[in-house]
């Protein structure tokens, strides 16, 4: 059973059984999944909630009553998906499909006590997907319960939202995160999100090569587009890993004044959200990079940041 780090008040309303359909929102680490299971393994356990850790049922690594559903990041011949997305054949059966479904998995007696079915990133559900699932919202079993997992109740259908009673999670405190580690560099990086400071903890090496690219970066703001579209290549590459170096660039910008500052973040928050998107990255990253090599060059300048 996974340890649970926090969400005190979100634990001991879940404790409660409040609803069989819920919706976890918030940022990506901050342990969304982790009560998830912790609320599965608390249903499960012989003594309730919270789990105890020492019964059967708790005792198992990986329990039967317990499905996980995530999207799929390969296509059928192996190639990385450009969009990743959960399939309707993984939430509902289908002719030629060979992994059981959530649905037919859920329809069936728990083997303990009662049955979780966890859809992470449920903003990534096909329409076909998600209509399969409205009908389990609705009438779900009297032993099945169902976690949709999501940025926000917004990036969800609308349909599957409206029929899940929604949970927030957010930052943990640092004093929180403190009890894991004292390491600086981690704790900064994590911001809030257990989940990025374990990563942190895992890979000193690999946090250490984020934070020194995006501080090159920085540099390269003052010199030629082209090394900067180089530099710009390098935390794209990093990007993809287990760290984000525009975490660093975005604390890099603390020290410009107010109005640069917000515009540089509004720059970086645009990219976000059109990496997501899937818009083409190399555009993206082109547009991000020379957008705040000109409000950096009008900072030297000293002339007034436009709007």
């Amino acid at each position: 059973m996974t340890q649970v780090i926090g969400h005190e008040r979100q634990r001991r309303f879940l404790a409660r059984k409040p609803a069989q359909s819920l919706l976890f929102v918030g940022p990506e680490g901050v342990g969304r999944r982790t009560v998830a299971r912790w609320f599965a393994y608390g249903l499960n356990c012989e003594r309730g909630f919270p789990p105890c850790g020492a019964c059967a049922s708790c005792r198992l690594q990986h329990h039967p009553d317990l499905f996980e559903v995530a999207p799929r990041t390969l296509t059928k011949t192996g190639q990385t998906a450009r969009r990743p997305q959960i399939h309707l054949d993984q939430i509902a059966p289908r002719a030629g499909s060979e992994e059981e479904s959530l649905l037919e998995w859920l329809a069936t007696a728990p083997r303990h006590r009662a049955k979780v079915g966890v859809v992470d990133s449920a903003h990534l559900l096909g329409e076909p997907a998600g209509n399969a699932l409205l009908k389990m919202l609705e009438e779900p079993p009297a032993h099945a319960y169902l976690i949709l997992i999501a940025p926000s109740r917004e990036a969800v259908l609308p349909t599957l939202a409206s029929r899940s009673l929604t949970v927030g999670f957010g930052p943990l405190p640092e004093d929180e995160l403190r009890r894991l580690t004292g390491d600086e560099a981690a704790l900064r990086y994590s911001e809030g999100a257990v989940g990025r400071l374990k990563a942190a903890l895992a890979d000193p090496a690999g946090l250490a090569e984020a934070a020194s690219a995006a501080e090159a970066w920085i540099q390269a703001l003052a010199g030629e587009p082209s090394e900067l579209l180089a530099q710009t290549e390098v935390l794209r590459r990093l990007a993809e890993g287990p760290f984000d170096p525009w975490v660093f660039v975005a604390r890099a910008l603390e020290v410009w004044p107010p109005a640069a500052r917000r515009q540089a973040l509004e720059a970086l928050l645009e990219a976000r959200e059109a990496l997501e998107a899937y818009v083409a990255a190399d555009l993206v990253y082109t547009r991000l990079a020379l957008t705040l090599r000109r409000l950096y060059a009008e900072l030297r300048s000293g002339s007034t940041v436009s709007r």
